[in-house]
């Protein structure tokens, strides 16, 4: 009596290559530990003082005895009348922001040297500040640029919203990594995609490592920055930044292997460090970056994602 093969093992399934919408939804509880950007914000003061951020919307905040400067506009009417003394009922500041988050899931993204793949590193940053604008009362949207047709997720608010963001980043992926296609399409037809999702003012934030975005991106970049807040997250894998001489071994998604050799004296390659020249010819088009180091994995993403959701 013979024992039976083992089942083969799916390698997509391995960790840091399958993406698992349960992983990304769990994440959210990582995403909303600090303080809420809401209600505190960084005051222009020597020393970054923390204060709450207060405004003229139509949510109230509180109700506060009148002092000398207060608009009498706002003056509360029903606490006055109970306490005998003036009160004034302050709002907050009111914030309808619209978030678009475009996922570059294309051919280039799927590699990777520690812990995870680009692609993954890309679909955890985005989805950690996905749950913190939603937590916040934002609007989140999605758009996947692959070697297909691009998945799009329209702005919505609430955990519905992000159950939708992260199921849909999790099927893209795992069609990603079953195409056979080996070139990258263009970023731009998804940056114009963006542009019909999102009203003026809204926000854009693009998880990417930048490889062949396309002729045309740097100039569209730029007639987007005139209506849209863009934000870069610049994925970057420790081989990229560190590539010592010698022969690395690879695997292909189709499953041929070889080995690749490292010269001594190889150009230096752009590692999304403050000298990146990329980074400087953005920030040119009026787009922000953030690099966003692969092997450091979601708990060092949160804290940078808490950053960026400060500024949009």
């Amino acid at each position: 009596m013979t024992a039976s093969a083992a089942p083969a093992t799916d390698p997509h399934d391995a960790p840091g290559i399958h993406l698992s919408g349960a992983g990304l939804m769990s994440l959210r509880h990582l995403a909303r530990r600090g303080v809420s950007p809401s209600t505190r914000t960084i005051a222009g003061l020597p020393g970054g003082i923390v204060t709450r951020k207060r405004g003229r919307g139509s949510e109230p905040d509180d109700v506060r005895p009148w002092s000398e400067g207060d608009d009498r506009r706002f003056i509360d009417r029903n606490a006055t009348a109970r306490t005998g003394e003036l009160h004034v009922r302050t709002h907050h500041d009111e914030r309808d922001r619209a978030v678009v988050l475009l996922a570059d899931f294309r051919p280039s993204m799927l590699f990777g040297t520690r812990r995870a793949l680009r692609s993954v590193a890309a679909a955890e940053a985005l989805a950690l500040l996905g749950w913190r604008i939603v937590g916040d009362g934002g609007r989140i949207g999605l758009i996947v640029a692959s070697a297909g047709e691009p998945a799009v997720v329209r702005p919505a608010g609430g955990e519905r919203a992000m159950t939708a963001v992260t199921g849909a980043l999790a099927h893209a992926h795992a069609a990603a990594l079953a195409a056979t296609a080996k070139d990258d399409p263009p970023l731009t037809d998804t940056l114009a995609l963006a542009r019909s999702l999102l009203p003026s003012g809204g926000h854009l934030v693009l998880a990417s490592a930048l490889d062949a975005p396309g002729p045309d991106w740097e100039s569209l970049l730029t007639a987007l920055a005139e209506r849209l807040s863009i934000r870069l997250l610049l994925v970057s894998d420790a081989f990229e930044r560190q590539r010592r001489p010698g022969f690395y071994p690879y695997a292909l998604p189709d499953g041929r292997r070889g080995t690749v050799e490292a010269r001594p004296g190889a150009p230096a390659v752009e590692t999304g460090g403050a000298d990146d020249p990329r980074l400087a010819r953005l920030h040119a088009c009026g787009v922000e970056s953030l690099r966003i180091d692969v092997e450091g994995g979601p708990e060092s993403y949160a804290p940078l994602m808490e950053r960026l959701d400060a500024v949009l």
